[in-house]
């Protein structure tokens, strides 16, 4: 293998496990960003909010899945956001804007692992908002799915 193959190869092992290694120094993986502060979040302090985990199929993966996470919800009311809108940004700055309303008990939840596993980039963390899609048709739309995303890292309250 050439120089340059070997060094684009490093680098590439080195961005997919990131936000692996970020979990385990206790770096920030999620910035949350608040009307009035900004706060950035471990893995650790998600892991201690109330947990939520489920088995559903996806459209992106084989088989069923099983995701550990908090619930949306959960994640909201532990920073006092009772209306408006959240951004939603992934490391890729694909971002979404979903109204507070839209989250509730039994839907999203903001996954840290799949299959017991925390996730990397290339195994689409270190945060994925996922739903129940198995457990009702109204999880399985254009909407939700494209309110699936992936490789998440901010969010953002909006007005």
């Amino acid at each position: 293998m050439n120089i340059c193959k070997r060094k684009t190869l490093i680098a590439l092992v080195g961005f997919a496990c990131a936000p692996l290694a970020a979990a385990a120094s206790g770096e920030d993986i999620l910035t949350v960003t608040l009307p009035d502060r900004v706060v950035g979040m471990t893995i650790t302090q998600l892991e201690a909010l109330p947990v939520t985990e489920f088995d559903t199929t996806t459209i992106w993966t084989e088989g069923a899945q099983h995701f550990r996470g908090v619930r949306m919800v959960d994640l909201l009311d532990h920073f006092g956001v009772t209306q408006g809108q959240v951004q939603l940004t992934a490391a890729n700055d694909y971002s979404i804007s979903v109204p507070v309303d839209d989250f509730t008990d039994d839907g999203a939840i903001l996954a840290y692992q799949r299959n017991g596993k925390h996730m990397t980039l290339r195994t689409k963390g270190p945060l994925w908002l996922v739903y129940p899609y198995d457990s009702s048709p109204e999880y399985q739309s254009e909407v939700i799915y494209s309110n699936s995303i992936w490789q998440l890292d901010r969010i953002t309250m909006i007005d």
